[in-house]
C-alpha cells in the first residue's frame, strides 16, 4: 500500500485522538440514535390503532424474509454506533480530566463529563432492558410469544405479545425506569450535541435545551402511555 493511500488513514485517526474528533463521533452517532428513537416510538404507537392488526402488519413486514439481509443490517449499524457513542464519550471523558489539574472545572467539558457520568449508572440499566425487550418481545424466552401467520410465514403478534407482557408490573416498572433513563441522557444529549461541535450561543443554546427538553418528554409519554394503558386495562387483547 502506499504511503498516499495510507495518508487519510493516518488524518482520520489523527482526527479522532483529538477532542473534537471524538465529540463529532458523539454528535453523528447520536443524531443516528436519536432517529432510531424517533422510528421505534412511531412504531409502537400504532398499538393504539383501531386496528388490533396494524402493528401485526408493521412488525410482519419488518420480519419478511425478503427484508432480512436489510434488517441485519441495520441493526448491525445500530449496534456499531451505540459502541462508538459509549467509547467516545467515556474516551473524552477520560482524557479531559487526565489533562486538567484537581479542582479545575472547565464548562465545555460538560457535555462529555455529563455523557460519560450518566452512562456509568444509566448505561447498565437501559442496556439490561433493551436484552430483556428483545428477549422478551423478538426471542420469546422470557415469556411465550403467540405468533400469527404473515402470508407464508410466520411472525409474532406484536399486539398480544405486547400488551400480556406489560401487564405485568414488573416487566412494565422496568420498561418504565429504562425509558425515564434513556430519556434523561437524551434530554442533555440533544442540546450538548450542538455544543460538543462548537455551536454555542447565548441566544440559542436556551432554546435549544428547551427543544430538547420537549423531545425528550414527548418521547417519554410516547413509551411510556403503552405500559400504563396496559396495566390499567385500556388496551385489551
Amino acid at each position: 500500500m502506499s504511503s498516499i493511500a495510507i495518508r487519510p488513514i493516518h488524518r482520520a485517526v489523527g482526527f479522532y485522538e483529538a477532542p473534537i474528533g471524538k465529540k463529532a463521533v458523539m454528535a453523528v452517532t447520536g443524531l443516528v440514535l436519536f432517529g432510531y428513537v424517533v422510528a421505534h416510538l412511531l412504531g409502537n404507537l400504532q398499538i393504539y390503532s383501531s386496528d388490533p392488526t396494524q402493528i401485526n402488519k408493521y412488525a410482519a413486514f419488518l420480519h419478511n424474509p425478503a427484508n432480512a439481509i436489510a434488517l441485519l443490517m441495520a441493526r448491525t449499524f445500530l449496534l456499531v454506533c451505540v459502541g462508538l457513542h459509549i467509547t467516545a464519550s467515556v474516551q473524552l471523558w477520560l482524557q479531559n480530566r487526565a489533562a486538567r489539574p484537581i479542582g479545575y472545572f472547565k464548562k465545555d467539558d460538560v457535555p462529555a463529563s455529563y455523557a460519560a457520568r450518566t452512562m456509568i449508572w444509566s448505561g447498565p440499566i437501559v442496556g439490561a432492558f433493551v436484552t430483556f425487550h428483545v428477549l422478551h418481545l423478538t426471542v420469546g424466552s422470557v415469556l411465550p410469544l403467540h405468533e400469527v401467520e404473515g402470508g407464508a410465514f410466520l411472525s409474532p403478534d406484536v399486539h398480544y405479545n405486547v400488551i400480556t407482557g406489560f401487564q405485568n408490573p414488573l416487566v412494565a416498572g422496568f420498561y418504565i425506569l429504562a425509558i425515564s433513563l434513556l430519556c434523561t441522557h437524551l434530554y442533555h444529549g440533544i442540546w450538548s450535541m450542538f455544543q460538543s461541535v462548537g455551536v454555542s450561543h447565548p441566544r440559542y443554546t436556551p432554546l435549544l435545551k428547551k427543544f430538547a427538553a420537549l423531545c425528550a418528554i414527548v418521547i417519554a409519554l410516547g413509551n411510556i402511555s403503552i405500559p400504563v394503558a396496559c396495566l390499567a386495562g385500556w388496551l385489551k387483547v
